[in-house]
């Protein structure tokens, strides 16, 4: 398994996109996950449970404090990937979805994380190529990760 904090690898070749398997890319920069982005987030979703978004009342709940969604931090994976990875030499990415998510612990707002990506598998299909990555969100200054999902995504050939 190797370790690459150079941002972003540009893998232009299946070939080149294979030899990435086992390496973890990351981390990414840190980003502070605020009251005012949880807010925006419950505002997009319509997701506004207490916990995330009522600071008066969260202080009194288990976590002291409001905290993110769990897909908050979930769908900050594509921007962190595109910190880590390029795809420049495809015809284009998809995000196909996602095997397995797990939110492994709260995301307190005040917070910074960050991410790592490593590329576990790739298989070529008709048309281009499904790659596994395995995401791992940090949190600064804890040891248990916020997030760990498994994100699938195509990629197309260039003709």
């Amino acid at each position: 398994m190797t370790d690459t904090s150079t941002h972003p690898v540009r893998p232009s070749t299946l070939a080149q996109l294979t030899a990435l398997i086992g390496t973890v890319l990351g981390p990414t920069d840190w980003h502070e996950v605020t009251q005012q982005r949880i807010d925006a987030f419950a505002d997009a979703t319509g997701d506004h449970q207490w916990i995330h978004v009522d600071p008066e009342r969260a202080a009194d709940g288990p976590f002291g404090t409001t905290i993110a969604h769990g897909n908050y931090s979930l769908s900050l994976g594509p921007f962190f990937t595109e910190q880590l990875i390029a795809f420049d030499g495809f015809a284009h990415a998809l995000n196909y979805g996602y095997n397995k998510v797990r939110f492994t612990a709260p995301l307190p707002v005040g917070s910074r994380i960050r991410m790592r990506a490593t590329i576990v598998s790739v298989h070529e299909i008709a048309g281009g190529a499904q790659i596994l990555n395995r995401l791992t969100m940090e949190r600064e200054g804890t040891a248990k990760p916020v997030l760990v999902a498994e994100a699938v995504g195509f990629l197309a050939e260039r003709k």
